[in-house]
Order: C-alpha cells, then sequence, then structure tokens
C-alpha cells in the first residue's frame, strides 16, 4: 500500500538501537527504551501560510531524524509499524 502523509506531517521508521551496553551487557527487550532515532520514509507537501502559499519541509524521504520520546503516532503499514508526526516533533536531522 502507498501511503503519502498530508501537509507536514512525515511517515518514520523507528532505528533499532543496540541490544548491548557499552560495557557489554545484553538489554532484555522488556528494560529497552523505544528508540527515538528514525529514518523518513515518506513528508508531506507542506503546510501552508496564511496566504494560502506551501512551506516547504525541511526534511526528505531517506534523512535520519532525532524526535522527541512520545512524539508521533503508531500505525501498521503493510505489517510494519511506523509512527507519524508533525514535522514540528523532529528534533534535528543527523548528518
Amino acid at each position: 500500500m502507498a501511503f503519502t502523509p498530508l501537509h507536514d506531517r512525515v511517515l518514520v521508521r523507528r532505528v533499532e538501537s543496540d541490544e548491548k551496553t557499552k560495557g557489554g551487557l545484553i538489554i532484555p527487550d522488556s528494560a529497552k527504551e523505544k528508540p527515538a532515532e528514525g529514518e523518513v520514509v515518506a513528508v508531506g507537501a507542506g503546510a501552508k501560510d496564511d496566504d494560502g502559499d506551501r512551506i516547504a519541509m525541511d526534511v526528505k524521504a531517506g534523512d535520519k531524524i532525532l524526535f522527541g520520546k512520545w512524539s508521533g503516532t503508531e500505525i501498521t503499514i503493510d505489517g510494519e509499524e511506523l509512527l507519524i508526526m508533525k514535522e514540528s516533533d523532529i528534533l534535528g536531522i543527523i548528518a
């Protein structure tokens, strides 16, 4: 199924974190926090300003991003769990 977010929304795939600490300890699934790092899968066309002009999006598909811990809404598309969030929920792009 093809999915395109509307306006200033972004579709994000979470990037799983390492299962070991720097010291070599293995972290069980029950103790892991959901990662706040992801990859942009799709972006909307952008919001409109008061004059009706589109505001360009700062992120594009393929960008690695950081977002807030509780950001976005979880959705499932073709059996894959993804997040949909507003562009303003994104904290930054990882270079």
